[in-house]
């Protein structure tokens, strides 16, 4: 499944309307700001149509699945943008993010939980509002949208006097290189897991985070929560990943590829890829086979330490980082 989707649900006293555009879409926050209600009233729908008093409107089927035989009902389920409340606990288990890996499907997930074993984007992690507060106020229809619930943006900057970043291999070798110049030191952390432990052990005032953002969603409330300690503060740059900054950067030819990055949900099948990370790095490969800029995740090609294509992909970067 690919694309992006415009979706409203409602009836006589509430809508909630929304856009879709990866597989992974999670609903926090704290009870009673209308996860549970949503997924109600597509589940009413869902069972009798029209006569529910409920409308669904979206170019794909909206369906809710349930703890009670998952695995068979979701076997069944193809092509369809997928429901989840956070009272079914199936979602946190193995069993499930295997069969998220492998399916045609886009999935909507309620729960207060970090899902630790998907790849969710940081920019897919959202909360509810409405015009009215959490209640019916009279016949007024109620209206609610998505709001995203992780603004890592930051408004002012100190030089960091340490960097940790996600990647342990090519990502790793060009910051490293890159921070090297400025006398600042580059720590992997290994794996997106282990990047909070990594701020814990370290000594620092000023620290510069550097992930994936297409797969951190389950690290990042953790992460943001160090801010809270007493003398230390996080800057965090969250790309979709270091190859979708090569190929942001303009070092190959842009034609066919802006119109992928620009669009990025119209060529990304869910069934694929389970992360848009690992489709920037399938793509940078094949653009980059047989040339001068030939891309291995494991080890760095050094062509992109020279100071023109270093460069180059340092101006993806947001300025105040330099």
């Amino acid at each position: 499944m690919t694309g992006k989707y415009d979706i409203v649900v409602q009836n006589r006293r509430l809508q909630y309307k929304f856009t879709i555009e990866r597989n992974i879409t999670v609903l926090r926050g704290n009870s009673a700001t209308g996860k549970t209600t949503l997924i109600d009233m597509i589940a009413s729908y869902q069972q009798n149509g029209e006569a529910s008093g409920i409308t669904v409107s979206c170019e794909k089927t909206c369906t809710v699945l349930t703890g009670l035989r998952w695995q068979e009902n979701l076997a069944l389920i193809h092509d369809s943008i997928v429901f989840i409340d956070e009272g079914d606990k199936f979602v946190l288990s193995e069993e499930f993010a295997k069969a998220v890996k492998n399916s045609d499907n886009y999935y909507v997930i309620a729960t207060r939980a970090p899902l630790t074993n998907l790849p969710y984007s940081v920019d897919e992690i959202y909360g509810l509002k409405n015009n009215a507060g959490n209640r019916y106020q009279g016949t007024k229809r109620l209206y609610s949208k998505f709001y995203s619930l992780c603004d890592t943006k930051v408004d002012s900057i100190s030089r960091p006097d340490l960097v940790i970043v996600e990647d342990s291999n090519a990502g790793h070798q060009f910051f490293a290189k890159l921070f090297s110049q400025y006398k600042i030191p580059c720590i992997s952390a290994k794996g997106k897991s282990n990047v909070y432990q990594e701020l814990l052990r370290q000594t620092y005032s000023t620290a510069l985070v550097i992930a994936d953002g297409a797969a951190f969603g389950p690290e990042i409330e953790k992460v943001l929560s160090l801010n809270k300690l007493q003398g230390k503060k996080l800057i965090i740059y969250l790309p979709e990943s270091f190859e979708w900054m090569i190929l942001k950067s303009g070092l190959l030819k842009q034609g066919r590829l802006q119109a992928i990055l620009e669009k990025p949900y119209d060529h990304i099948k869910s069934e694929k890829f389970f992360s848009w990370e690992r489709f920037f790095t399938s793509l940078l490969i094949d653009e980059t086979s047989g040339t001068y800029l030939q891309y291995n995740k494991t080890s760095l090609n050094h062509a992109y330490l020279n100071p023109k294509e270093q460069t180059a992909i340092v101006s993806v970067m947001p300025e105040m980082l330099f």
